[in-house]
């Protein structure tokens, strides 16, 4: 009951493709509204980048996960990315709406992320996933097994701290 559409190193060539199609900014629209009905969720992961690309799935999302790695340039990028799903909900996305913000390689252990997540969460409230994604070497071994760490090793911190996730979208989503 899950279907993964994998990218490629050839996507990149979206930013200059995209924009001489008629209709650009809506590509990628028309494509989920093609399949929409015959699932539950559709998630695209998009590049930190802020082009064309990701303009164009910002357009046909219905909602947008924001992840934020907790250090300190993250917020830097974090400003950046809110800028640009306002502009989109401005004029091509009016119904896209935040589900919410991650915090990614977060570490206890370190006073900068406990500073990163207290203001996350002190200035998004609600919008925060209670789950967070810990930093942990089995995320970072599985890409180089062409795995997700779900399969490399189901009982790694970073495993469960996903699944976690995926209940709380879940359940959010009720």
């Amino acid at each position: 009951n899950l279907w993964v559409l994998p990218s490629s190193i050839y996507l990149l060539a979206a930013d200059t493709e995209l924009p001489k199609m008629e209709d650009a900014h809506h590509v990628m629209k028309r494509i989920v509204d093609s399949v929409r009905d015959r699932f539950d969720y559709i998630f695209i992961d998009c590049s930190p980048s802020l082009g064309y690309t990701t303009v164009n799935i910002l357009t046909a999302a219905d909602t947008v996960l924001i992840p934020v790695q907790c250090e300190y340039l993250a917020l830097e990028g974090l400003s950046k990315l809110l800028n640009t799903i306002r502009k989109v909900k401005s004029g091509l996305n009016p119904a896209l709406d935040i589900e919410g913000f991650l915090l990614t390689m977060y570490d206890s252990r370190l006073r900068q992320a406990n500073q990163i997540y207290d203001e996350v969460k002190r200035h998004f409230q609600e919008l925060v996933f209670n789950s967070v994604i810990q930093r942990n070497v089995k995320l970072s071994e599985a890409p180089s097994y062409g795995v997700p760490t779900i399969l490399y090793d189901a009982d790694s911190t970073g495993a469960k701290n996903h699944l976690a996730l995926a209940k709380e979208i879940i359940n959010r989503n009720k």
